[in-house]
């Protein structure tokens, strides 16, 4: 197992293993690994891991170009957006609102569906802590492979809160009892019927999904059945502004659509109501 990270703002000096953000003066960001006798090369020039090893948090190091670069420890927004990855990841934007929406807590047991490049698997182990679980389902193995490396990379090891299983979610929930569901799928309303053996009543199902038929095929699958409730979708707008003395004014780009995330909860009920008996025809 390598060197556990260390959160931005730990008082430790950078070390060797340690996960290090370069950010240069056009806030262009880079991430990399320290190591003994290790060089860091950008069109900037050369920054050896020799002058970071041993230097606070916020330090400034000097490229053999000249440049200036400031060193910070990443944050998890910067792990998501710089790590490799191969299916496309959930944004920051999109991870924060699913751990609110879906309430992820300490201790509940969450399934998630499917894994991707593992961003998203990041945040919900954060967000269910030690005595948590994550099981993430991921039928692609390329995407498994990738999801698996970001993960231990993130952690300085594989947690032992998180499982990950190779294979469908739909065959694989009847063996799970879940709080939570979260679902990253091109149709997560297939999901919806094997979903209502495994959510326990109260728990949220959370959807992620990108397209308006999406959206209405999800919720006419909630609809339609009673043992689900509450049904919800929204999305999510981030936009920056600049800032520079008094000239203020919004960004001319922003981080906008990205996906619909709609949410329902689990009611009481196992099975679905029979339907009610045809009326006796009437005498004319």
């Amino acid at each position: 197992m390598s060197r556990a990270p260390r959160h931005p703002g730990h008082p430790d000096p950078f070390g060797e293993g340690d996960k290090v953000l370069l950010v240069d003066r056009k806030q262009r960001r880079y991430l990399l690994t320290l190591r003994a006798g290790g060089e860091f090369h950008s069109h900037e020039g050369v920054v050896a891991h020799a002058a970071l090893l041993g230097a606070p948090e916020g330090s400034v190091v000097r490229s053999t170009k000249g440049a200036t670069l400031l060193a910070l420890r990443p944050t998890a927004a910067d792990w998501t957006v710089k790590a490799p990855r191969g299916a496309q990841v959930v944004y920051p934007k999109d991870q924060a609102m699913i751990v609110a929406l879906a309430d992820v807590c300490p201790g509940a047991t969450v399934v998630e569906a499917g894994a991707g490049s593992g961003a998203l698997t990041a945040a919900l182990l954060r967000a269910v802590g030690p005595t948590g679980r994550v099981v993430s389902f991921e039928r692609r193995d390329e995407h498994a492979d990738v999801a698996e490396r970001n993960v231990g990379e993130r952690f300085g090891g594989l947690p032992e809160t998180w499982e990950l299983r190779r294979g469908d979610v739909v065959a694989g929930l009847p063996d799970v009892a879940c709080d939570r569901l979260v679902l990253d799928l091109v149709e997560p309303w297939t999901v919806l019927p094997a979903a209502v053996g495994a959510l326990r009543p109260g728990g949220i199902v959370i959807a992620y999904t990108p397209s308006v038929p999406q959206v209405m095929r999800l919720r006419e699958a909630l609809d339609a059945d009673p043992r689900w409730g509450l049904a919800q979708t929204t999305e999510t707008l981030v936009r920056g502004w600049h800032v520079d003395g008094l000239a203020v004014r919004p960004d001319h780009r922003m981080v906008a659509h990205t996906a619909f995330l709609t949410t329902a909860r689990r009611l009481a009920g196992d099975a679905l109501p029979s339907a009610p008996p045809a009326a006796a025809p009437t005498e004319g």
